[in-house]
C-alpha cells in the first residue's frame, strides 16, 4: 500500500489529478493494472489515501513544534505549515477531511489545530466556528495561489511578472470613478508578495479570534 500511495502522490505532484490513472500508476510501479486493485478499490479511494499520506508527512513535521503559552501563536505556526503544503500540492484541497475512515491523518491535523483553539476557553460553538474559519482560510488562499499558471505563462508567451504587469495595466485602465477601490490598491497589487498577503490575512483573522476569546467570561 505504501508504495502505491507514494507513487500516486508523485504522479499528482508532477501533473495533477488528471495524470493519476491506474494505468499510469501501474507503469510507474512496473506491474499490471489489476495489481492496483489489491490495494484500493477506486481512484477516489486512492486520492483520499494520497491526500492523507501528505498530511501524515506534515504531522511528522509539526510534532517537533514546541507548544508555548500562547495558543494563537501555536495555531498560527500550524496554519502556516499547512499553507506551505497546499501551495505545493493544491490537488489536496478537494480531498481534505472528505472521508475520515480513510484519512486518519487529516482528522489528527484538524484535532491538533482545534486543540489550540480549545485552549482559548470559548464555548463549543464558538470554538468550532473559529477552527472552521482558520482551516477554510488556509485551504482557500493556498489553493488559489497554487492553482495552475495562466496559459500564457505555461506556454512561455509571458513571464510571471509580465503577466501580472498586464493585469495591473488593465486595472489602471478602468474608470477610477467606477472602480475607486481598484485604483486605491493597484500599486500594492503591482508589487505584492503572495506569502506576505496570506500572512497578513491570517494575522487579521487570528487577531479577531484573540479578541473574541478575550471577551469570553
Amino acid at each position: 500500500m505504501e508504495a502505491v500511495v507514494t507513487a500516486a502522490v508523485a504522479l499528482l505532484d508532477e501533473a495533477g489529478e488528471g495524470a493519476l490513472t491506474f494505468r499510469a500508476l501501474a507503469v510507474r510501479l512496473g506491474g499490471g493494472v489489476g495489481s492496483i486493485y489489491w490495494y484500493v478499490s477506486s481512484k477516489e479511494e486512492l486520492l483520499d489515501r494520497a491526500g492523507d499520506h501528505v498530511v501524515g508527512e506534515l504531522l511528522e513535521r509539526v510534532e517537533s513544534f514546541p507548544r508555548s503559552d500562547d495558543p494563537i501563536a501555536d495555531l498560527r505556526a500550524l496554519a502556516v505549515a499547512f499553507f506551505e503544503v497546499i501551495v505545493r500540492r493544491p490537488w489536496i484541497t478537494a480531498y481534505f477531511l472528505r472521508n475520515t475512515r480513510l484519512q486518519p491523518n487529516d482528522l489528527a491535523l484538524y484535532e491538533r489545530m482545534g486543540q489550540e483553539v480549545m485552549r482559548l476557553g470559548m464555548a463549543p460553538r464558538e470554538t468550532f466556528h473559529a477552527i472552521s474559519a482558520v482551516v477554510g482560510f488556509v485551504i482557500g488562499i493556498a489553493a488559489d495561489l497554487g492553482q495552475q499558471l495562466p496559459r500564457e505563462v505555461v506556454e512561455g508567451e509571458l513571464s510571471g511578472p509580465e503577466y501580472l504587469e498586464r493585469e495591473v495595466a488593465a486595472w489602471r485602465a478602468t474608470d477610477p470613478e467606477e472602480y475607486p477601490f481598484a485604483h486605491y490598491v493597484v500599486d500594492v497589487v503591482a508589487d505584492h508578495d503572495d506569502t506576505e498577503q496570506f500572512l497578513a490575512g491570517l494575522d487579521l483573522l487570528l487577531e479577531g479570534l484573540r479578541r473574541q476569546a478575550d471577551r469570553t467570561p
